[in-house]
């Protein structure tokens, strides 16, 4: 089964391609490396929380938009390269996470993302990861995610 087929077995619809918010490409390849910019969980062009982990919004709720960002990003590599097929392994993701001084769950937080490419990719879904903590992210975000993918010639 594609990673196409399994996504419309989840009932998710890729999104069109995320605009940048600032002077930055959506993804650089080099090599059979796909660098994927920092992904925001935005759906229908919005936000889908604002604040901060362990204040405004609960691990559930970031855990979403870890979900959402990855989603973003396989939108990205999916204009990149046609095909979802075309990736061979997610080598690494970096999560950003805002949360207050006394949140530790930013590793819970990044499993949404981890988890739904998973299910979407299989055992090429596994990967590294680093799961920060930060003051504040861009427009307020609660999650921000890099990625790096391998990808087919």
């Amino acid at each position: 089964m594609t990673p196409e087929q399994k996504l419309f077995d989840l009932g998710i619809t890729l999104p069109e391609l995320p605009k940048p918010l600032g002077a930055y490409v959506p993804c650089v390849q080099s090599g059979n490396l796909l660098f994927i910019s920092g992904m925001l969980p935005l759906r229908d062009g919005k936000l889908m929380f604002t604040g901060k982990a362990g204040e405004e919004v609960s691990v559930e709720d970031a855990q979403a938009g870890a979900k959402q960002s990855a989603i973003n990003a396989l939108a990205v590599v999916k204009a990149h390269c046609g095909s979802l097929s075309k990736i061979r392994k997610c080598i690494k993701l970096t999560g950003f996470i805002a949360s207050t001084t006394d949140f530790i769950d930013q590793p819970k937080v990044l499993n949404g993302a981890s988890e739904f490419l998973f299910k979407v990719l299989g055992e090429k879904g596994l990967h590294a990861r680093a799961a920060i903590g930060a003051a504040v992210l861009p427009l307020n975000a609660t999650v921000e995610i890099d990625f790096i993918f391998e990808i087919e010639d």
